[in-house]
């Protein structure tokens, strides 16, 4: 049985939208942490509703926010218990997927899933294993586990943009060569962003990305006077990942670094905290 997650909402009234973008935090945050990107994404997204769950649990090592899973090398649980909690927490996003697309009255093929670190490593979970494909999932600064599993587990194929720091000190940076290259490797159309001297955040640039990115797979013409935001390049995220793309006209600046994070007293930080809106 799946649990149900509690949501902050952006956007037009409910059943009127044309696309709809689920926001997924990460460890130690919670919905309104991401909610506040939905002010600059849209006037770029014109008729986009925006969503962003809580995840089911209090988070172990910050008890004001929330975790998906838990993690073990940051809160003393066994590999099992992370196993199974990636497993149900998935069960839960599919579900709040599901549910979230009925009451919008929006298919799949409008939808798009956002995730920041352990929000990227859920969503890297749900995608590729639902029935029909998403519009697309951007990944902020996370990974992908069990990249052995992915292919023979594959049911559905949305195109990926994985954006990360070099400067990450919490999601190492090679990981998102390592998740590209799985994703590459079982049929995946993968695009990929470099946030050159980015920590564990979601800097402007990047973000402007993943608006170009958003934009493309929804079928969004540009607002009036706008022009459209240059095409996500297509390729294998590597160390010679895509050049950083001009940003669209008038694109959204959240503000840059990784936001603040949970510490758990011996200077060890958690792996989720994302960039906290103005």
């Amino acid at each position: 049985m799946t649990r149900s997650l509690t949501a902050e909402r952006r956007g037009p009234p409910q059943g009127t939208g044309r696309a709809l973008v689920v926001f997924v935090h990460g460890y130690g945050a919670n919905g309104a942490d991401l909610i506040g990107l939905a002010d600059p994404l849209a006037p770029h997204l014109p008729g986009t509703v925006f969503l962003a769950p809580d995840a089911p649990e209090r988070c172990a090592v910050n008890p004001f926010g929330f975790q998906w899973f838990p993690i073990p090398w940051l809160d003393g649980s066994s590999e099992a218990e992370a196993r199974a909690g990636l497993l149900a927490a998935a069960a839960d996003l599919d579900a709040f997927l599901d549910a979230a697309m009925a009451a919008e009255g929006v298919g799949p093929d409008r939808t798009v899933l956002f995730g920041f670190s352990q929000g990227t490593m859920l969503s890297l979970q749900v995608a590729p294993r639902r029935a029909q494909p998403l519009a697309g999932v951007v990944g902020f600064s996370g990974r992908l586990l069990a990249p052995e599993a992915l292919a023979a587990e594959t049911v559905s194929r949305p195109p990926v943009l994985l954006v990360h720091g070099d400067a990450d000190e919490v999601v190492p940076f090679a990981a998102l060569s390592e998740a590209g290259r799985a994703l590459d490797a079982a049929g995946f159309e993968v695009h990929a962003h470099i946030m050159r001297g980015t920590g564990h955040g979601i800097a402007p640039e990047g973000l402007s990305v993943a608006l170009a990115f958003m934009r493309d797979r929804l079928r969004l013409a540009p607002p009036a006077g706008r022009p459209a935001a240059p095409p996500p390049r297509q390729g294998t995220p590597d160390d010679r990942a895509p050049a950083p793309r001009r940003a669209p006209a008038q694109a959204p600046r959240p503000q840059r670094g990784g936001g603040q994070r949970a510490d758990r007293g011996d200077g060890a930080r958690d792996p989720g905290r994302g960039p906290r809106p103005r």
